[in-house]
């Protein structure tokens, strides 16, 4: 039996969650990701001895660890409407902070939140819409609130997760490492969690990645083509 420790990078988990599974409540959603990850403790499959039912060995958890930013609860002005807007009272603030709510009472899981800078944050154009402006294919008068993109930045969330892959790597607290992400900014960590004997795991959720991380991880594990039910939890 080895001990596993699953890494969620939560933006990309919610992201791509809600174009396989759609928009949830947020319990739903936690319950969701608590589950999914727990597919992942299947270690192999064997047959009872009238050679036709099978039974799962699982792995132990050794915690479920989840990287996300907190919602943004500032005033933020808009250059089109020319309005400040509260996102504290938008629909967006309050989902999120429910969805967290809900992974901090789940057994086993521990998150790790880093921070969105605020003095980098402001709306821009798409870039789809500064092309048809430059073309003259659209004019100002007629945008509208849809064409702008808030842009922000997260910071703290990717260097909370390389520390604690290089942690778990050194302390030898887990066999197993299984990174839930697309990103290819791991590779430094993965490299360093192998030569230190852990077998790391990447599930990029059917997305594709780049070849860059596939050859330094042992190997991509997905279970994005079931939808998390009751029978991917297990006790521990």
């Amino acid at each position: 039996m080895k001990k596993v420790a699953i890494l969620v990078d939560g933006g990309f988990y919610r992201k791509v969650s809600k174009y396989l599974w759609g928009e949830k409540a947020p319990e739903q959603r936690a319950d969701e990701l608590a589950k999914y990850c727990r597919y992942h403790l299947k270690d192999r499959e064997t047959y009872s001895l009238d050679g036709d039912k099978k039974v799962y060995q699982f792995n132990e958890l050794y915690r479920i660890f989840y990287y996300d930013c907190a919602p943004i609860g500032k005033t933020v002005y808009n250059p089109l409407t020319q309005k400040n807007f509260n996102f504290a009272k938008s629909a967006t603030y309050q989902w999120m902070n429910s969805f967290l709510d809900n992974l901090k009472q789940k057994r086993k899981v521990a998150l790790r939140l880093g921070f969105f800078a605020d003095e980098e944050m402001n709306y821009i154009f798409s870039s789809d819409i500064v092309k048809k402006l430059c073309k003259g294919l659209i004019k100002i008068e007629d945008l509208t609130e849809s064409d702008l993109v808030l842009n922000m930045r997260q910071k703290g969330v990717d260097m909370k997760i390389g520390l604690d892959i290089a942690s778990l790597a050194y302390k030898k607290l887990v066999d197993q490492i299984v990174l839930i992400s697309g990103d290819s900014d791991f590779v430094p960590a993965a490299k360093l969690a192998r030569v230190e004997g852990i077998d790391f795991i990447v599930d990029s959720m059917g997305t594709k990645i780049n070849d860059n991380l596939i050859e330094h991880i042992d190997g991509l594990r997905t279970y994005c083509g079931k939808t998390p039910s009751r029978n991917a939890e297990n006790s521990n």
